[in-house]
């Protein structure tokens, strides 16, 4: 018998107690796998139709999509939704933007298409999947994981915090770079419409603290755990390589994942430059070059990395996909001109 913190006696729970507890966490359990095993079905049979709705598709031409009022996309995602398989009704509502996106969309279009049709067909062969491609292909149909040991302790330096609208939720991302390990992270956490999410970290100080990944993905995507002290500053980028480096890099990881948009990379040594109608990120040693995504030609950041840079090197943090880079965050020169010398500065 043991004395309570009242000074009461409390006793320990008795043999029957444990096994009455133990059966009812195996039931929890149970049922949890019997929840996930209904819901890979439902998945299932969504991933079929899908599979049957884009076979109909390319049967009859790809011309009847740009009908104006065509509510192919629409009514397949929300199927995709009934199916508990977000993941394939967001790519399915992104082909229905397609059409619209100017000249050449039945090019993208069919892309787009095949890359649905890749990942269609890798959840219905999941059994047959290595264990690292199968996780991928979980979170890419729409099923959340969570974070998986072991748990990463490092100096990580905050590349980029930035926030974007996701239907009624904002998202918000932080890239980190672990200062030992040269692993790079990605930290998600999404806040209720008027409210910011958390965690908040400033851009270029440096955390000591744990990472856990999570499965999938490249184990890009990380939670935070314990942290040991503030935040300090730091005035050093992480190191960095060429444009064709990054290119090498995205390759790599599209390996891992198929449907893989980008890659974070840090360029080093590089110059922002006009190309035509947009920019491109010029290598100042080898001259080789990188186009700026689109999107990013419209955002304030852009003239802020041409200003910062004044037509000498820096180095500068984005993401490296099939439509370009996307410059994230930029290490202006320090006072002796060197590249990457100085303070981070946001982008986006």
């Amino acid at each position: 018998m043991m004395l309570s913190n009242g000074g009461e006696p409390s006793r320990s729970a008795g043999p029957g107690e444990v096994r009455t507890e133990d059966a009812a966490a195996a039931a929890r359990s149970a049922a949890a796998v019997r929840r996930a095993g209904r819901r890979a079905e439902r998945i299932t049979g969504g991933a079929q139709e899908l599979e049957q709705r884009l076979t109909d598709l390319l049967r009859g031409g790809l011309a009847a999509t740009d009908r104006p009022g065509h509510g192919l996309w629409e009514e397949t995602a929300a199927r995709m939704v009934d199916a508990q398989a977000p993941g394939l009704a967001g790519r399915v509502r992104e082909l229905g933007t397609v059409p619209a996106s100017g000249s050449g969309w039945p090019v993208r279009l069919l892309e787009e298409c095949a890359l649905l049709h890749l990942l269609d067909t890798a959840w219905l062969g999941l059994a047959r999947l290595p264990g690292p491609l199968a996780s991928t292909v979980r979170t890419r149909v729409g099923l959340t994981g969570s974070a998986d040991g072991p748990a990463v302790r490092d100096h990580w330096l905050v590349l980029a915090q930035y926030d974007t609208p996701d239907g009624r939720i904002v998202t918000r991302r932080i890239w980190l770079y672990g200062r030992e390990s040269a692993h790079t992270a990605l930290l998600l956490s999404y806040g209720a419409p008027g409210r910011a999410p958390a965690p908040s970290l400033p851009v270029g100080a440096v955390i000591d603290a744990e990472l856990t990944p999570y499965p999938g993905g490249g184990r890009l995507r990380a939670e935070l755990g314990e942290r040991f002290g503030d935040p300090v500053a730091s005035a050093a980028p992480p190191p960095g390589g060429t444009t064709a480096d990054a290119v090498a890099a995205y390759g790599r990881a599209l390996r891992d994942d198929p449907w893989l948009e980008a890659w974070p990379f840090t360029l080093d040594n590089v110059i922002p430059a006009p190309s035509g109608d947009g920019w491109q990120l010029v290598g100042a040693a080898d001259r080789s070059a990188l186009p700026i995504v689109p999107r990013a030609l419209s955002r304030p950041g852009l003239w802020k990395l041409v200003a910062l840079s004044g037509g000498g090197p820096l180095t500068v943090f984005g993401e490296c996909g099939h439509h370009g880079f996307d410059p994230i965050a930029a290490w202006c020169p320090g006072p002796t001109g060197g590249a990457g010398e100085g303070t981070a500065v946001a982008l986006v």
